[in-house]
């Protein structure tokens, strides 16, 4: 019976050896089994994008550059669907620009897309900055790696604010016909009064901005899309596109309405942006009556596909 003891106690001390001898300590002093080891040695290596940020050019890892834009384009009280699909979004933006061109530079303002760093976002948020934090975070990882593509490549992912009932196809807009841009319907936008807002101008100040040297207004003649946008607009004979005349007066979309009355020019837009792709205001009404952002994303982009890093 003692000899039976003794090899019993011999063999659970090797079997104890050899067990920690299989594991091995990260770098934070935590246990990992052999297994765990395993999947760690087979992790992808991150994929790294450079970013303009304050006239300094930062290498970062796509998720926290993401985490980045989806914080300064969404707001963060917006429905964890809404930024899920923002988070594709901008990540399928950024793998867009550098699969067109590996040493792209990403701008970190809204000629490609915003991005604020953890230290402005903190001076911004304040006491709100764990919550929105996690929330934000959350909907990164949630879809880390997940890019919408056409014929096997990331799309240019379009999105924008806010539409006034539809979006626009790209060669309306961006000249360049793409696809998976075409105009859809985003009544959901109806939710939010489609940001209707009003801008007024003295009548010198709209003819000088417009380039046009003339005292007076003689006349006004518009031109519009099948939505509703201004597609051609004459001021005085003089002929403007609706996405020039919008950018030279600094107005918030093409659908707009000019009333000229008292020597002041007020002209009432529909909708914030460009129009063309996703309305993150349509996908967040759209995240409040239960749809996902997979859903969302196949509502906006037209015959994609979400694929994985």
């Amino acid at each position: 019976m003692k000899k039976k003891f003794i090899v019993f106690f011999i063999v659970f001390i090797i079997m104890i050896y050899s067990y920690k001898e299989k594991q091995l300590v990260n770098a934070n002093n935590q246990v990992l089994t052999v297994e765990e080891t395993k999947e760690d040695e087979n992790d992808v290596e991150p994929i790294m994008v450079a970013v303009n940020y304050k006239n300094d050019t930062k290498n970062l890892d796509l998720e926290e550059y993401v985490f980045g834009v989806v914080s300064c384009e969404m707001p963060a009280s917006f429905e964890l669907e809404a930024l899920k699909a923002m988070a594709v979004a901008a990540r399928t933006f950024a793998l867009y620009k550098i699969d067109t061109n590996e040493n792209y530079v990403l701008s970190s303002t809204t000629s490609d897309q915003c991005y604020y760093s953890l230290d402005k976002l903190k001076t911004r948020w304040k006491d709100k900055y764990e919550d929105n934090y996690n929330k934000i975070k959350k909907a990164v990882l949630e879809t880390k790696g997940k890019y919408i593509t056409y014929n096997n490549k990331p799309i240019y992912a379009a999105y924008f604010s806010i539409s006034n009932g539809y979006t626009e196809n790209s060669e309306d807009v961006f000249v360049k016909k793409l696809a998976y841009l075409k105009s859809v319907n985003s009544s959901w936008d109806k939710k939010y009064s489609y940001k209707e807002s009003s801008k007024n101008f003295s009548i010198s100040e709209f003819l000088n901005k417009l380039g046009i040297n003339d005292s007076k207004i003689e006349n006004i003649k518009i031109e519009r899309g099948p939505h509703g946008r201004v597609d051609i607009i004459y001021i005085n004979n003089h002929k403007f596109k609706g996405t020039k005349f919008r950018t030279l007066l600094s107005l918030k979309s093409t659908d707009f309405e000019i009333q000229n009355s008292n020597n002041k020019i007020t002209i009432h837009t529909k909708g914030h942006g460009h129009g063309v792709g996703m309305s993150q205001y349509g996908a967040n009404a759209m995240a409040l009556e239960g749809y996902n952002y997979s859903d969302i994303i196949n509502h906006y982009y037209t015959d994609i596909k979400i694929m994985n890093k």
